[in-house]
């Protein structure tokens, strides 16, 4: 079921299966997120819960015991409740069942929140852990943004530009696309920018850490911009199919990464998780800002 929310900036649709974004637009109608094409990418913007990215062998442990999970987690497959709603605002919630603590064995409450506020559109996980232990989760975002967004230009007209100068580290990958433990400095223009170009995802995505928490992608023949901030998030994935001509990139706060090759990993002793006590509650709030210059 499709949720829309407006103001006089911005409209929001939403489907409540995998609380998933599936159109931003402005007031003058021009649609910023990717849409969807089988040819290159059929989702437009998943919510990842409660883990980032690939588990080898679709396989954790917890406490010694094996669990099993897919990538990115189950939140982007499960169906949300709407739990409140007004014009410019919707909160989506998803609670543990039989079902998710068979690969997960935590008692949760998961929601996810889209206020509108002017140009700008929030996003507000939250998670409160009703279990007797603590729950180690990795959460994150993965919205695709059409390139380009507006009339004319082409992908090499468009650039991601870093809010301040930064020296990030490119997390190392495996082929296989887990954790090889060979980080290296990734150079950007200026301590900046990062011109966009197809063959950039030639060996998948880009995923960033020790970077500045806010950047921009915009375009050479546009005033348009599209400003992604997160504070609350480590660390930053870009990324469009592999070894295509794919007219959007997604641009994915991440707060935890992958897994490590060759390792079924004990969630409980993962320094990147976050670990939240019994009892506990934790809220996460990334913006995604909509401008013209």
């Amino acid at each position: 079921m499709l949720i829309t929310i407006q103001n006089r900036h911005l409209s929001l649709s939403v489907d409540t299966l995998g609380a998933q974004m599936m159109s931003l637009r402005d007031r003058e109608g021009c649609e910023y997120l990717w849409q969807g094409d089988a040819k290159y990418w059929a989702d437009r913007a998943p919510t990842l819960f409660p883990f980032i990215a690939r588990i080898y062998n679709n396989t954790y442990r917890y406490c010694g015991k094996p669990y099993h999970m897919g990538i990115h987690g189950f939140a982007a497959q499960s169906e949300f409740a709407v739990t409140e709603q007004g014009e410019d605002y919707a909160v989506f919630s998803l609670a543990a069942d039989d079902a998710t603590k068979e690969s997960y064995p935590f008692d949760f409450i998961f929601t996810v929140t889209y206020r509108l506020e002017g140009s700008t559109l929030a996003v507000i996980y939250g998670v409160r852990n009703r279990s007797d232990c603590t729950m180690p989760f990795g959460i994150g975002g993965h919205p695709g943004f059409n390139v380009p967004f507006a009339e004319g230009g082409k992908f090499e007209d468009y650039f991601l530009e870093f809010a301040t100068p930064c020296r990030p580290d490119r997390v190392g990958f495996t082929d296989e696309l887990f954790l090889s433990g060979q980080d290296a400095p990734y150079p950007i223009g200026e301590g900046r920018r990062i011109p966009l170009h197809h063959s950039l995802f030639d060996e998948d995505a880009i995923v960033l850490k020790n970077m500045c928490r806010q950047v921009t992608l915009r375009g050479t023949s546009t005033g348009k911009y599209i400003t992604v901030a997160y504070p609350q998030m480590p660390y930053l994935g870009i990324w469009h199919w592999p070894k295509t001509d794919a007219p959007y990139v997604c641009i994915e706060p991440w707060s935890s990464l992958p897994a490590r090759q060759g390792v079924e990993e004990e969630f409980s002793c993962r320094s990147d998780l976050i670990q939240l006590p019994a009892g506990s509650t934790y809220e996460n709030r990334w913006t995604i800002t909509i401008g013209e210059e």
